[in-house]
């Protein structure tokens, strides 16, 4: 078998949030094809558990703490450097090592990159292969931080876009090839990168329609006088929070002042306290991190990802219409899913709008006849398709 070289910015592992799902479903159509030598990064406690399983996908592995406070600070020599902060942040000696170390000993000549920032690492190797997987166009999604920001972050957020554009497209100079997410994504850098357009392309992310089935018997978590609108992902991410502090404080409002039983349900793990903080609005429950999403999902009344900021494919849209559901996004949140008018998928950016489609949906009898959700879903985002086309891009 042919040997790979496969650095990714977090343990591939457990696949319960965007990027691990991609990078865990990766990991493991490669190990079929090649050698894996992987390295990367622990940036949780609780993900060391699953070593062992990320080691089994594995030839050899370098998998290095990453402590996120400490490594924050070492982000502010970008300042003195001229650098995007995101570049020391991950800079780490014992990584370094190990790859400089296991390309000569394994004679390897391709490298796949998950993340931009893992690139730094075999920039100067200039008898390596190199293709990256930027997932998403990370310089823009800086870019729209600072405009929600004030200064200082603005400053700071702006700064981080444009010397990570300045170092996204170094990297794509130095890669056969440039992958991301989405169609549109792609096409986002290609018109940031014009002299490179020939060697960006994408891989669609997809989704595991055996384990988001609506067919599974799973118990409701919900109260039978409750009609749940629900929300799903990681509460620690800025993004999602930004989107359900809007969504509780600014369209949930008149949604309950018209109905009483309506709940919305903030479903993901370690929530900010500005997330906690709503628990104290009425009707707003914070169920913090859960074993299993999908009964959340296979209950709703409506699943909802009003998401302000985003890049690429929303897997949290994917796996709610995996399950048949119908889905209310914003039109950040459904970039990148090509809806049509057959789908159960509404988007809507207005506050008062989207609570007035809301309140409709919640008391329209075919919320639950999303069939054609999942069949979108199956002919459009099947891991198998995807992995077999970046399988064909590595070779």
């Amino acid at each position: 078998m042919e040997k790979l070289l496969f650095l990714v910015h977090r343990l591939p592992y457990p696949p319960n949030k965007g990027d691990k799902i991609r990078s865990f479903h990766f990991l493991k159509a490669l190990s079929q094809r090649y050698e894996v030598y992987l390295g990367t990064f622990v940036d949780d406690p609780e993900d060391w558990q699953y070593e062992k399983t990320v080691k089994s996908y594995c030839q050899e592995t370098c998998i290095v703490s990453l402590n996120p406070r400490l490594s924050k600070v070492k982000s502010l020599s970008g300042l003195l450097l001229g650098q995007a902060l995101s570049i020391p942040y991950y800079k780490n000696t014992e990584m370094q090592d190990w790859i400089d170390q296991t390309l000569t000993s394994a004679s390897i000549k391709k490298v796949l990159i998950f993340s931009s920032v893992m690139a730094q690492f075999v920039l100067n190797k200039k008898e390596l292969e190199i293709i990256t997987d930027y997932v998403d166009v990370d310089s823009d999604k800086w870019r729209q931080y600072a405009l929600k920001k004030k200064w200082p972050e603005s400053w700071i957020y702006r700064r981080e876009s444009e010397k990570l554009l300045t170092f996204e497209r170094q990297v794509i100079s130095r890669s056969a090839a440039g992958i991301f997410v989405s169609e549109q994504e792609a096409a986002h850098f290609q018109a940031l990168a014009p002299e490179y357009k020939d060697r960006i392309g994408f891989v669609n992310n997809g989704v595991d329609t055996d384990y988001f089935s609506p067919l599974l018997n799973f118990p409701s978590p919900f109260k039978v006088s409750e009609t749940p609108i629900v929300f799903t992902g990681a509460m620690d991410y800025w993004a999602n929070v930004d989107a359900v502090v809007w969504f509780a404080k600014v369209v949930f409002p008149t949604i309950y002042s018209k109905n009483k039983s309506a709940r919305f349900y903030i479903v993901g793990s370690k929530p900010a306290k500005e997330v906690l903080a709503l628990s104290e609005l009425p009707g707003i429950v914070i169920t913090g991190r859960v074993e299993d999403v999908r009964p959340y999902l296979a209950f709703a009344a409506l699943v909802v990802a009003p998401l302000r900021i985003a890049r690429g494919i929303q897997n949290k849209v994917l796996e709610a219409m995996a399950m048949e559901k119908t889905v209310l996004g914003t039109v950040a949140a459904i970039e990148g899913i090509p809806v049509n008018d057959q789908l159960r998928v509404f988007v809507e950016d207005d506050p008062l709008k989207t609570a007035e489609l809301v309140g409709h949906l919640l008391t329209d009898k075919s919320r639950n006849k999303a069939e054609t959700n999942r069949q979108f879903v199956i002919d459009h985002f099947s891991w198998y398709s995807s992995t077999e086309k970046l399988i064909s891009i590595i070779n």
